[in-house]
């Protein structure tokens, strides 16, 4: 199995997944990175959100956060201010983790 796995979320519809693949890569010693862009920065609002931040190493892209009406100072909760950012997010994504899943 593979020790790093990426997940770049674009669909709002599919935090069900995006829950159940982190936690099951989480459960196996995976090294988990979200990138939540465009639509899917809805997704902050999602109960689950929290959550999520506590296991994987969660961002989201800014500009995407501020199109879906949300107000940038407002940081999801679970979520550091740092993690609200710009598209090298998904770059590090690509770079630097053995898997890539795209949801």
């Amino acid at each position: 199995m593979a020790k790093s796995l990426g997940i770049f979320v674009t669909n709002p519809d599919n935090m069900r997944h995006v829950v159940g693949v982190t936690k099951a890569a989480v459960d196996k010693g995976c090294k988990v990175k979200l990138f939540f862009t465009w639509t899917a920065t809805k997704l902050t609002q999602d109960p689950e959100f929290e959550g999520l931040c506590k296991i994987a190493d969660v961002s989201i892209c800014l500009d995407s956060y501020r199109k879906m009406g949300f107000d940038q100072n407002v940081v999801p909760a679970g979520m550091v201010k740092e993690k609200m950012a710009t598209q090298t997010q998904h770059g590090i994504i690509i770079e630097d983790y053995e898997c890539y899943l795209s949801l």
